[in-house]
């Protein structure tokens, strides 16, 4: 019977222990976090990595890369989200071209790669949410046209539809915009934007993109058709 009480209390103890941790790990929300930062919640132990190892073996964190989890939304309670994941990913950077056209409702296309622009060396990678994709951009040019999206619980770094539109024709080998046609034919029928949206966006920033970004010919060929 004593046998059995301590078995219980052991038991009892564990359980409890396990939905503190859970609970910790609730705090982190959506947010990427480092191998340090969940390991610390085991502080008392001395293989917290392991124990970050079994976390991730159960499912309750998803590795992103080595040594960067996020919190699996039935853990946190909080959905995750592809474009706050891109910028912890890779920093600095911000999520921009197709993906960030769609985010706005601007092309009907689903995308199924995150891109974002940085200022590291451009690189992928594949993780179980799915391809992070990045472009290198000048120090210049990704100043210009980036905005915070802020949520409830978090923010992140995204570029304005005419940024998003710029990297788009700036990063795309096969995208001349010689002449007027050439941009009509790569709005409506390429990346099939909303004209109607197309006609609203703000002149300046295709114009300061033009001065430091790549393909400034192709930019000053789209801001004589938005004017036209």
């Amino acid at each position: 019977m004593e046998q059995k009480n301590k078995e219980i209390l052991v038991w009892c103890s564990k359980n409890s222990y396990i939905r503190s941790m859970i609970t910790d790990l609730e705090h982190f929300g959506n947010i990427p976090v480092s191998t340090s930062a969940v390991a610390s919640l085991f502080s008392e132990l001395k293989a917290g990595n392991q124990k970050v190892r079994n976390l991730e073996l159960a499912g309750k964190i998803i590795r992103l890369k080595k040594g960067l989890y996020v919190v699996a939304p039935q853990v946190s309670r909080i959905p995750l989200s592809t474009e706050l994941i891109a910028n912890h990913l890779y920093a600095p950077s911000y999520v921009s071209m197709q993906t960030a056209l769609r985010y706005y409702g601007l092309i009907p296309e689903a995308v199924y790669t995150t891109q974002s622009m940085t200022l590291k060396h451009s690189r992928n990678f594949d993780t179980p949410l799915g391809r992070f994709q990045y472009q290198q951009i000048s120090r210049e040019a990704f100043a210009v046209g980036i905005t915070y999206i802020n949520k409830q619980n978090y923010s992140f770094l995204i570029a304005t539809p005419e940024k998003a539109l710029c990297d788009l024709i700036a990063n795309s080998p096969q995208v001349n915009l010689r002449y007027l046609k050439d941009v009509e034919t790569f709005l409506e029928e390429d990346i099939r934007m909303d004209m109607e949206e197309v006609k609203k966006m703000n002149l300046t920033l295709f114009q300061n993109y033009a001065q430091v970004g790549k393909k400034a010919s192709s930019i000053e060929t789209l801001i004589k058709y938005l004017k036209k």
